[in-house]
């Protein structure tokens, strides 16, 4: 949890706000990923991209 505060002061301190969306992407798909292991849904990922 520090990381990510940490990460939010770098953020609010140097204007850096185009990094959330950035950060919010690759949270989803680190989701997406962890959620797909060992299921039914791999197969519907890979239409997708």
């Amino acid at each position: 949890m520090d990381f990510l505060r940490e990460l939010y002061l770098f953020m609010k301190c140097r204007k850096k706000y185009w990094l959330l969306p950035l950060l919010i992407f690759l949270l989803l798909l680190g989701v997406l990923v962890i959620a797909s292991l060992g299921t039914a849904v791999p197969p519907f990922i890979y239409t997708l991209f």
